[in-house]
């Protein structure tokens, strides 16, 4: 049995969008992905550098950490070669498959046939422990949400990927999924845990309202936290350090934005960051970003760490 520390480190990063196209061909691309072909000519793989994941993950491995979640968007294209280049440089993380957790962004789903790849080649990082594991797991739409438990932590991964329509990048929970988060947030064997809900869209705030990048169930996954309360929410798919607020049984709950973790161009306020949260006593008691740092291939703590922009606005 793993031992944990009195204090936890949970580590998130997401919106990598690791690029291989090694292998590609023109069918490929006889699809949506088409428009995501386009988005690389034109900025996309200039400004999303898988460098600087490799430094993220040397950062990673020396942070002493006890969990690491990847909320989305591990690919851009959502290649079968694209996953594998990037499980090549998740295998280097040293806290393994039981120690990372991933779940698929809109890129991983770009076409139905990347969520086939992203259980193929990222299963073993989305699968719930054994005590929490639903019927038919096995089944692609049938694992979420992930749920694993690590000492005070209690990590509920859910997807909202699905391919959606050309130009669309919303995102949809399901009536299945929000019931099972409902019966895993109601569950007494969380009882005080700290309990970590992860999504790649946006639950809250003026972007989840919208309707084309947005989550389109927002308000049933809200009243479930209102009823059940959660310590923190965490979501990716804006690529900006993000804020906002949903209600709970004993006041509000964080929801919280990451930046992505691959990108550098002329937003600073946007540069490649992942965020460590300090986890004791079944609470989140403090939290930081690390910068990329591209000239010395390094990440650091952000000590100017910009004000969270509020979603709303």
């Amino acid at each position: 049995m793993a031992w944990y520390a009195l204090r936890m480190r949970l580590a998130q990063f997401s919106d990598l969008h690791l690029l291989s196209l090694d292998g590609a061909k023109l069918l490929d691309y006889a699809n949506k992905r088409w428009i995501g072909r386009m988005n690389l000519v034109s900025s996309r793989s200039r400004h999303y550098h898988t460098i600087a994941f490799d430094d993220m993950v040397e950062d990673l491995n020396a942070q002493k950490l006890d969990h690491i979640i990847c909320t989305g968007d591990v690919t851009n294209l959502a290649l079968e070669q694209e996953f594998v280049f990037a499980r090549a440089r998740f295998d280097r993380l040293e806290l393994g498959t039981a120690g990372v957790t991933v779940i698929p962004g809109n890129h991983d789903a770009y076409v139905d046939a990347g969520i086939e790849h992203f259980a193929k080649i990222f299963g073993d990082h989305a699968t719930s422990d054994a005590e929490w594991a639903w019927p038919h797991a096995d089944d692609l739409e049938n694992r979420w949400p992930v749920v694993r438990v690590r000492g005070d932590l209690a990590l509920i991964a859910i997807s909202t990927s699905h391919e959606t329509p050309w130009f669309t990048a919303y995102g949809s929970i399901g009536v299945r999924q929000l019931a099972r988060v409902k019966q895993v947030l109601a569950d007494p064997r969380l009882a005080g845990k700290c309990r970590v809900v992860a999504i790649h869209h946006p639950p809250a705030g003026k972007r989840a309202d919208s309707r084309i990048r947005g989550l389109k169930d927002r308000a049933p996954l809200q009243a479930i936290l209102a009823e059940h309360g959660a310590a923190l929410v965490i979501h990716g798919h804006e690529h900006r350090n993000l804020r906002e607020t949903v209600p709970g049984p004993d006041g509000p709950i964080d929801v919280l934005g990451v930046p992505s973790g691959t990108y550098h161009a002329k937003h600073a306020d946007r540069l490649a960051r992942y965020r460590i949260f300090d986890i004791e006593g079944g609470r989140v008691v403090g939290h930081h970003l690390r910068v990329w740092h591209r000239a010395s291939r390094t990440f650091v703590r952000d000590e100017t760490e910009l004000p969270f922009a509020v979603a709303s606005a």
